[in-house]
């Protein structure tokens, strides 16, 4: 599990509630001014995830005017973007003669070097809340500033990617170590960077390093996507990214498998989660296989054996038949299936 800090106004009394979320939003971003219509019993919550020199903050709080104000900007500047998912809620924010409104599921980003001021609607207001050092952005010095866009795309392509990766980072940190924050911040970095630049229509503004990352990336959710289908094979993901199948494999040189094996260990682990949920006893395993793409039983069970040193059908009687007490006392609440046995390659 990622390392990881709470705020809860319910915590603090009520008079002084205002005050400590505003204290809260100078640590976690950069000194504001804060008024708001409940300030007699504001109420907000907060997470900081801790990703190195990258934080992400999922928080709700109620109906606010945050300002960030030339004279606070000249009292402390951490010089950092911070690019906000509006999860639920609505708000406006104003920039220089500029104004946006926010809706659910929009992306929009500040920078702690120019004054703002957001006004948030009345009903409280769910964000994610990414807090990235600029020096870390790799843009041209043209496309830094006053015309990095505020209001970004999420319908589609890396916006998509990007909000689906918060959205699933905030919601369980469980399957990471606290050595895997700066490895998702850095990723994170990257998806910003690229997004800003394709707003732009800049891509040859990034660093070879970021594209190929962010390249990587889209592959792999694509994969994960596309699981289901029995014809997805190296060349089907080369084609379509419109990549060489030679320039797919060489982007999955530093990764602890290839194309082919990482699309089988995916498969393979999805279908382990099936095999062990309670749910689904009653179905097939000939079908459980056919949903991740093992059209044939036989290889199917050859590639589970291979992987995990038993075949499906063990496995499923180890994971849903009640085990003896003394077993079920030793079992530890950290007891993955599957994934602890995994083989590389």
């Amino acid at each position: 599990m990622l390392n990881e800090t709470v705020f809860r106004s319910e915590d603090v009394s009520e008079p002084e509630r205002l005050a400590c979320w505003a204290e809260r939003l100078g640590q976690t971003h950069a000194p504001v001014r804060l008024e708001s219509d409940h300030a007699h019993d504001f109420r907000a919550y907060q997470r900081v995830l801790d990703l190195g020199a990258v934080s992400l903050w999922p928080a709700t709080f109620q109906q606010s005017v945050i300002r960030r104000t030339p004279r606070l900007i000249r009292r402390s500047d951490p010089e950092h973007y911070h690019l906000s998912l509006v999860v639920r809620g609505t708000g406006a924010v104003t920039w220089d003669d500029h104004e946006a409104v926010y809706r659910p599921s929009d992306l929009h980003l500040n920078d702690s070097s120019m004054p703002w001021e957001i006004r948030t609607g009345e009903s409280p207001v769910t964000t994610l809340g990414l807090e990235i050092p600029k020096h870390m952005v790799p843009l041209s010095r043209d496309l830094a500033g006053r015309k990095i866009p505020r209001r970004l795309p999420s319908g589609k392509g890396i916006g998509a990617l990007l909000a689906q990766f918060l959205i699933g980072l905030c919601a369980d940190t469980t399957p990471y170590q606290p050595s895997d924050g700066p490895r998702l911040g850095r990723t994170l970095t990257d998806l910003v960077a690229a997004l800003l630049a394709h707003a732009h229509e800049a891509g040859n503004a990034l660093p070879a390093d970021t594209h190929r990352r962010t390249l990587l990336l889209r592959i792999k959710q694509f994969i994960t996507e596309q699981l289901h289908e029995p014809r997805l094979t190296p060349t089907a993901v080369a084609n379509a990214h419109h990549i060489s199948v030679s320039y797919l494999h060489r982007l999955f040189q530093d990764e602890d498998a290839t194309v082919a094996a990482w699309i089988r260990l995916r498969r393979l682990h999805a279908a382990c989660r099936d095999l062990a949920d309670p749910a689904l006893s009653s179905t097939p395993i000939r079908a459980i296989a056919a949903r991740w793409g093992f059209p044939h039983a036989a290889d199917f069970t050859r590639a589970f054996r291979t992987a995990y040193g038993l075949p499906p059908s063990a496995y499923r009687r180890q994971h849903l038949e009640p085990a003896p007490a003394h077993r079920r006392a030793a079992r530890g609440p950290d007891d993955i299936p599957c994934a602890a046995r995994k083989k590389k390659g």
